[in-house]
């Protein structure tokens, strides 16, 4: 392939460069020991992490990894995981319409709606996976440290993953008594609150205990047509850790981890109308002209449908009533124990269990009607377990382990359609049929004029997943080390589930419209009674759907890491990675909707140095990488004999991802601390022939990924200075960009996303008797931008962020 070639041999002479570099880092770092002295300024801080399950330096490890210390993540205000963005840039988070985030790293993600989904990003809390990106959706509070791992991941860690992982480190229990709180207040009648208190409890024993709070009571997105808001924080979390020491050769961690959201739901801003429905007959009266009149200029502009309209019965259509909020838990367990076999030799159990419980109420109409309500009921059980022996050796280390996890997952929801122009379809080609022998029910034409306004989509999931791998380290001469790894797993998945009535509502139209339809391709079709399924199987006519997944994939690592100099490391690296086989949750009307799609692989190619500067007063980490990537998942359209173009899961043949990947980190003064990271993509389809938004076959060769802009870029400025008197002034400010990115493949200028960027800051005082004063705002310039576009198959609708917001804190440290 000419793609891969070129990509190849850019590779090839990246590493070439980078190595003819190397002479010319040296001299310059010579030349500048002088002034290094002369200057007497700090080196850069250097962090540990664990990113291949042990401690090292992060200038050590030979993969391309972006660390940030909790110190920085307090400075810089990241108390959500779409926050890392601001300072991890090739990372970014999307809101689906359903409000389940979807993940982005170097523009390899999933854009999947569905609750029971497994992002191509895994996320790992003190090395357990939390599979799923909702799991994340609480407050991130009292962390050591964040680590993002950019490439596959599949050979050390639990669950595989294609893009790559983040893993959150937090604070463990201390020996001395540490304690603090924080206060906070800002706009939108913002109050949060955070704080930790840690110590020993009795010899070999200590414990932690930290919490977070998160509350405005205002919120921030207004209707468009009438006094209402939304977009109102309320969730907290909490953590107990014990930390145990038997003996002196065994050790235990225990935590309690957990987190409640009672937020409200994000509205949505109608900007169009899909091709089916943009010249309907159907659409609700005024709606059109709505949209015309309405396109949104600012992020607090929106809609949605009044309360006293969905939350009414019409006949059997039996309304959704309350607030459009979450009402979400989620609790955590793990146990992690280590035996010291001998100076050398450690066994490890680590054994975990997370249970997610999810109730919401949310309106993507985007527009102030009916068009697309539902009531969200979700539930996710993961047990775990992984058991592995690690040692070290006269010439490297060493890990081999074995993992098995099981999920149960409960994925439903109930929709409101009742001002949607396809059910406006139905309901009149409806009442042409009613004296035809499909209305064999009898049904009148105030039922069919009532009808299929609500109904339900049900999922029930259970995964399986067992693994063994195997890792190691072995340095061949002084300056050169190996790195193999392998992992052999197998995931399996029984699915069972439909789109189905909900209180008689969709019997009318099923039993008449949909019979009718049906009857020229397949034949007389057996109608539904309340309560069933109304997906329909071209085999077995309306009914369960069910499917099965067993696969099996082996992930690999192949790296060498050369040390050229003592703050010189070159690496490059091959390695495959995989995510495993999805089931869709969808609005099936027939049941190739819900078929799974196949586990995806992807094989990446690396090169890469970093390079301590000037006497550690720079650091610079810099990567090539090429993605060759196979089976890519992936939601599109599915042609739809009633609907035009409803969604399913498909897997994409042949894709490929290349870019440059880099961050340096500038000590230029003892106070001032300059942090730069830029990512250069290319994502592109190969091949590939699907079915478009109107339903039509459309060839999508050369169409970049979802989500994946050509460039993404930030820039942060932190200082840190004192000024006398125990006080120290402290400050910072951080920038990103992105350029424009697509939501869909097919162009559609609708789903585009425009390139913005977002200024955020921070200034404050701090004292060496133990408190810290600080301002700060977010989106300073009140930038307008959205993260995702989706469509309802109604309206399509953008999904905004924040506009500025701004506040202050005060922190006292006992």
């Amino acid at each position: 392939m000419p793609g891969k070639s070129r990509l190849l041999l850019t590779l090839g002479t990246s590493a070439i460069a980078l190595l003819a570099a190397m002479p010319a880092i040296a001299q310059t770092q010579v030349a500048a020991q002088a002034q290094s002295k002369k200057d007497d300024i700090p080196t850069i801080e250097t962090l540990v992490v664990t990113a291949q399950r042990r401690e090292e330096t992060a200038n050590s490890v030979g993969m391309p990894i972006q660390a940030f210390s909790g110190n920085t993540l307090q400075q810089l205000r990241v108390t959500d995981p779409k926050d890392l963005s601001t300072i991890a840039p090739s990372f970014t988070v999307s809101q689906s319409y359903q409000g389940v985030p979807t993940y982005t790293l170097r523009g390899i993600g999933f854009n999947t709606i569905n609750l029971s989904a497994t992002s191509t990003v895994g996320t790992y809390t003190d090395e357990v996976a939390y599979a799923y990106p909702f799991m994340n959706t609480g407050p991130m509070f009292d962390l050591e440290r964040v680590e993002v791992l950019k490439g596959p991941q599949g050979t050390l860690y639990g669950r595989n993953t294609t893009a790559g992982l983040i893993d959150f480190v937090t604070n463990k229990p201390t020996e001395m008594f540490e304690a603090s709180v924080t206060g906070e207040v800002g706009n939108y009648k913002t109050h949060n609150f955070e704080g930790y208190v840690s110590g020993a409890l009795a010899p070999g024993l200590q414990a932690r205990f930290a919490f977070r709070t998160e509350d405005s009571d205002e919120g921030w997105q207004k209707s468009n047509t009438r006094d209402e808001r939304l977009g109102e924080v309320h969730r907290d979390g909490w953590r107990l850790s014990l930390a145990a020491q038997p003996t002196d050769k065994v050790d235990i961690d225990f935590s309690y981890a957990g987190w409640r959201n009672k937020s409200d739901t994000l509205a949505a801003q109608a900007i169009g109308f899909t091709p089916a429905t943009a010249a309907s007959p159907f659409n609700a009266p005024g709606v059109v002209a709505y949209v015309a009149s309405h396109q949104p200029t600012k992020a607090d502009q929106a809609d949605w449908a009044p309360l006293s309209t969905r939350g009414t019965d019409v006949g059997t259509g039996l309304g959704i009533a309350g607030p459009a909020r979450e009402d979400d838990d989620f609790d955590a367990l793990k146990l992690r124990v280590g035996w010291e076999l001998s100076d050398r030799v450690r066994l490890v159990s680590l054994t975990s269990y997370n249970d997610l419980s999810r109730n919401a109420i949310f309106d993507w109409s985007g527009a102030p009607y009916e068009i697309l309500v539902q009531k969200a009921k979700g539930d996710i059980k993961s047990a775990a377990e992984e058991l592995h022996l690690e040692g070290a050796t006269d010439k490297g280390s060493w890990l081999v382990g074995a993992y098995a996890a099981h999920d149960d997952i409960l994925d439903s929801n109930r929709t409101l359609l009742g001002q949607n122009a396809n059910v406006g379809t139905i309901r009149f080609f409806g009442s042409t049929l009613l004296a035809t022998p499909f209305n064999s029910g009898g049904y009148t034409a105030l039922q069919m004029s009532q009808a299929f306004r609500t109904y339900e989509d049900v999922g029930n999931i259970e995964t399986d997943t067992w693994s063994v791998f195997g890792n190691l380290d072995h340095k061949l001469t002084e300056s050169l080390k190996l790195t193999l790894g392998l992992r052999y797993s197998q995931d399996k998945q029984d699915y069972y589930g439909c789109s189905r009535d909900f209180n008689g509502n969709m019997l009318p139209n099923v039993n008449v419209v949909n019979r009718a339809l049906f009857f020229t391709a397949y034949g007389p079709v057996a109608p539904i009674s309340q309560g069933q399924c109304n997906t329909f199987d071209p085999v077995k006519s309306f009914g369960l759907v069910t499917s099965k997944l067993d696969e099996d994939n082996l992930a690999w690592r192949v790296a060498l890491d050369w040390q050229a100099t003592e703050d010189v490391l070159l690496f490059g690296s091959v390695s495959r990675g995989a995510k495993a086989g999805a089931t869709p949750i969808n609005a099936a009307n027939i049941s190739t909707q819900n078929a799974p799609a196949r586990q995806e692989m992807l094989t990446a190619y690396e090169v890469g140095v970093k390079a301590g500067l000037f006497q550690r007063r720079v650091q610079a980490n810099v990567s090539a990488f090429y993605y060759d990537y196979t089976d890519k998942q992936l939601s599109v359209y599915f042609a739809d004999p009633i609907y035009t173009a409803l969604a399913r899961l498909a897997n994409v043949p042949e894709a490929e991802a290349h870019g440059l990947d880099g961050d340096i980190t500038w000590r230029a003064s003892r106070s001032l601390t300059f942090i730069a990271s830029a990512t250069w993509l290319h994502t592109e389809v190969q091949g590939y022939t699907g079915i478009n938004s109107a339903g039509q076959s459309q060839n999508f060769d050369g169409r970049s990924f979802l989500y994946s802009p050509k460039f993404q870029g930030g820039l942060t400025a932190m200082f840190d200075h004192e000024v006398g008197d125990g006080l120290r002034l402290k400050a910072a400010l951080n920038g990103r960009w992105q350029s424009k990115s697509s939501a869909d493949l097919e162009g559609n200028p609708l789903f585009a996303i425009d390139g913005y960027g977002l200024v955020n800051g921070s200034v404050g005082l701090a004292s060496d008797k133990g408190w810290e004063l600080q301002v700060w705002g977010r989106n300073l310039t009140d930038e307008y931008y959205w993260s995702a576009v989706s469509s309802n198959a109604n309206t399509v609708v953008r999904f905004p962020g924040k506009p500025s917001t701004y506040g202050a804190t005060l922190t006292w440290n006992f």
